[in-house]
């Protein structure tokens, strides 16, 4: 098997269907060409002349460590465009590789996390990467689409931060390939997630670590090592759920013999990406009906928070209903009014995870009209207290990162 076939084979299903899908939306066709107009039209410094001005160029005989990391990833994924390796003083854990510019990628590291990183930490980071770019994540303009003027509507961004969870799952399926090594995958996770690499005052246990995963998915439990239980709903899956999906691949056909089939591993990454998707507004549970009421009641009063339900919201609002469904049968002010109601029966009949969910999702739509209104924000911020959260999940899911990691 070739090792093209090898980067196609490993690819998460989800991340691939869930792209074509965004890739056929008529918006989304729409704003590609005129980003790619716009580029032709305003031709900038590019990538190379921006990077080189901002960043360290590392050369093969500066860093043959790092350029020979890079050759073994981009072997084991079958990539044959040439690139170019830079470094930036920071002391944050960061890397980045951009939209290739001429048939040429270009990766970008802190210099803290060089630093830091073991080779085999560093082969998972390159590796991560490199998979976005084999799997053309670049194609969809996340970060245009959720961070430009024009908002998308809340039934796309929804689809796109669910897109980008499984994207990140790809890359890190790509990363663990080359690095072939979990334990250090783990703990190369654990330091992006935490920022510790000292390991005098924390010390990683993957066991524990993945225990507390367990739990959490089994119970509702919240975590407790690497960040706080919030992370876990922002636009990337947090790295204990990271960690679990890529502890399946490694056990899985994929990567050894006799394992389980990619059918298989692709259920049990649902299940437990699961945690982070709005299933609720379909399913049949007794905890889904009290999620579902909630969302309902708490975006139907924010829309109508500040100067009524305008015909953008009511559009809005009308992609989580049924075809057919009218919003005029909506009664603001009756579910203002539930509102209360409803907070108190999610508290009593749902976990913290599933709560944090549901205002994670009434977040996304408030966003998907901006500026959010200080009355909005204010309502947001109660229905935040009333869950027992804390107030600040709010801010972070306001001002959530929207590019690809």
């Amino acid at each position: 098997m070739s090792t093209i076939d090898n980067a196609a084979r490993i690819r998460c299903e989800n991340d691939v269907s869930l792209s074509e899908a965004i890739l056929r939306r008529p918006e989304v066709i729409k704003l590609r060409e005129q980003i790619e107009n716009q580029e032709k039209k305003h031709k900038g410094p590019g990538v190379r002349r921006q990077l080189l001005s901002t960043s360290v160029r590392l050369s093969r005989s500066m860093s043959r460590p790092l350029h020979d990391m890079a050759d073994h990833c981009k072997e084991r994924l079958g990539i044959q465009s040439p690139f170019e390796l830079y470094v930036y003083p920071s002391p944050s854990f960061n890397a980045a590789c951009f939209k290739p510019e001429e048939g040429r990628v270009y990766l970008m590291f802190s210099s803290s996390l060089l630093e830091a990183f073991s080779e085999n930490e560093l082969l998972f980071v390159v590796g991560h990467e490199l998979g976005h770019h084999v799997y053309r994540h670049h194609e969809i303009p996340i970060g245009y689409i959720l961070g430009g003027d024009a908002r998308p509507s809340p039934s796309l961004a929804l689809e796109l931060f669910t897109w980008s969870r499984y994207a990140e799952v790809s890359a890190d399926r790509a990363g663990a390939f080359c690095a072939d090594d979990l334990p250090s995958v783990a703990r190369a996770l654990f330091k992006l997630a935490s920022g510790l690499a000292d390991d005098r005052v924390v010390q990683f246990n993957l066991e524990e670590f993945l225990s507390q995963v367990d739990a959490m998915l089994a119970f509702g439990e919240q975590p407790g090592q690497g960040a706080p239980i919030q992370d876990w709903f922002l636009t990337h899956p947090f790295s204990p759920l990271r960690v679990k999906a890529l502890t399946v691949f490694d056990q899985s056909e994929l990567i050894c013999a006799g394992g389980m089939s990619k059918d298989q591993l692709e259920e049990s990454v649902r299940k437990i990406m699961g945690v982070m998707e709005p299933d609720y507004l379909k399913g049949k549970t007794e905890s889904a009906r009290v999620m579902r009421n909630l969302f309902i009641a708490a975006a139907v009063s924010i829309a109508n928070a500040f100067e009524g339900i305008s015909e953008q919201e009511k559009a809005a609002l009308s992609e989580f209903f049924e075809d057919g469904f009218l919003i005029e049968k909506l009664d603001p002010d009756q579910l203002l009014a539930l509102l209360p109601q409803r907070l108190d029966s999610a508290v009593e009949k749902t976990s913290m995870s599933q709560r944090m969910q549901v205002l994670r999702d009434i977040c996304v739509v408030a966003r998907a009209e901006t500026p959010v209104s200080g009355i909005e924000r204010n309502l947001l911020d109660d229905i935040a207290d009333k869950l027992e959260l804390p107030v600040d999940f709010v801010t972070q899911c306001l001002s959530a990162p929207i590019e690809l990691d």
